[in-house]
C-alpha cells in the first residue's frame, strides 16, 4: 500500500502529517506560506484524504510509521500535528538518522492522563469517543472537531473551518477506529528521552488535549527541546492563528539555535 502525498516549494525538506480524522487539506494555508522557503510534503495517513486503507497498515505505532517513511525523503524535518506527532515520533526512533528537526504540534508522547502523567486527557474521554464511534462515526467526529477547537479565541470559526476541511472527503471508519486505539493506547514518554533531534513543542494556550502544562513535563523528557505557545490558541493553532504559528515554525527551522521562546 502506497500513501498519498503532495509536494510543494523548494529549500530543505519538510514533511506534514496531519492528525486523527484531518487530512493534507488541513495544511492548506499554512503549506502556501512553508513552501516560500520549503520543500513541503504533505501525506495523507491510511484511510485519510486520498490513502487507501487497510487494517495491517495501522496495527500498531511502528508499522503506521513505516508506511509514511515508504515515501519519505531521505532525510527531512517532521511537523507532526496531534496523532502525526506520535507517528513523527517513531519515525525519529525507528531512522533517527532521517530527521534533521521535529516539530510536535498539539502532540504529546502520551494522550491519556495516567498515574504519573496528569497533564493530559482522561482515558475516558477517548473510550467514549470509541463506543460511539461504532454508532455513529460522522457524529463522533463533530464531536471530536468541537473538542479540540474548544477554548480557542474563535472556537466557532475554527470548528467549521474545520468541519469543511476533514468531512470532504470523510476517513474510513475503520481507519477512525484504529487511530482511536492508537491515541488511548501509545505512550512514548520512555523513548522520548532516546530521541536526540532538535525538537520544538508547540501548542496554543487554550488546546484542552495538549494543555500548555504539557509542555514542560515534554521538555524533561527530550533531551533536546524548545518550548513555544500560541496565545489564545486552541488544539489548531495552524488555523486560528496561521501566521503566529508559521513565524515560530520558520524560526525554528531556520535558526541554529533552539527556540525557547513564547509566541
Amino acid at each position: 500500500m502506497k500513501l498519498y502525498s503532495e509536494t510543494s516549494g523548494e529549500g530543505p525538506e519538510l514533511i506534514l502529517l496531519h492528525g486523527w480524522g484531518a487530512h493534507s487539506g488541513v495544511w492548506t494555508g499554512l503549506r502556501e506560506l512553508l513552501s516560500a522557503s520549503f520543500r513541503v510534503t504533505c501525506i495523507d495517513l491510511p484511510g485519510h484524504g486520498h490513502s487507501p486503507y487497510t487494517a495491517s497498515a495501522m496495527v500498531s505505532l511502528p508499522v503506521l510509521a513505516e508506511a509514511v517513511l515508504a515515501i519519505a525523503p531521505p532525510r527531512a524535518s517532521w511537523l507532526g500535528w496531534s496523532l502525526g506527532g506520535l507517528v513523527a515520533q517513531q519515525v525519529a526512533l525507528l531512522e533517527p538518522g532521517r530527521v534533521e528537526r521535529m516539530i510536535l504540534l498539539g502532540s504529546t508522547p502520551s494522550f491519556i492522563r495516567r498515574e504519573d502523567w496528569a497533564c493530559a486527557v482522561e482515558a475516558g474521554v477517548f473510550e467514549k469517543f470509541n463506543e460511539d464511534l461504532l454508532n455513529d462515526p460522522q457524529a463522533t467526529l463533530l464531536r471530536f472537531i468541537a473538542l479540540q477547537t474548544r477554548g480557542s479565541k474563535q472556537a466557532g470559526d475554527d470548528a467549521r473551518l474545520l468541519r469543511r476541511m476533514l468531512l470532504e472527503p470523510s476517513p474510513d471508519s475503520g481507519a477512525l477506529q484504529a487511530g482511536l486505539q492508537l491515541l488511548r493506547q501509545v505512550d512514548l514518554r520512555e523513548q522520548a528521552r532516546k530521541n536526540h533531534a532538535s525538537t520544538l513543542l508547540l501548542t496554543g494556550t487554550r488546546d484542552t488535549l495538549v494543555p500548555k502544562q504539557a509542555l514542560s513535563a515534554m521538555a524533561a523528557l527530550f533531551p533536546n527541546a524548545g518550548l513555544a505557545l500560541i496565545d489564545r490558541a486552541g488544539h489548531a493553532p495552524f488555523l486560528s492563528h496561521r501566521d503566529e504559528t508559521y513565524k515560530v515554525i520558520h524560526r525554528f527551522m531556520t535558526d541554529t539555535a533552539t527556540v525557547s521562546e513564547h509566541a
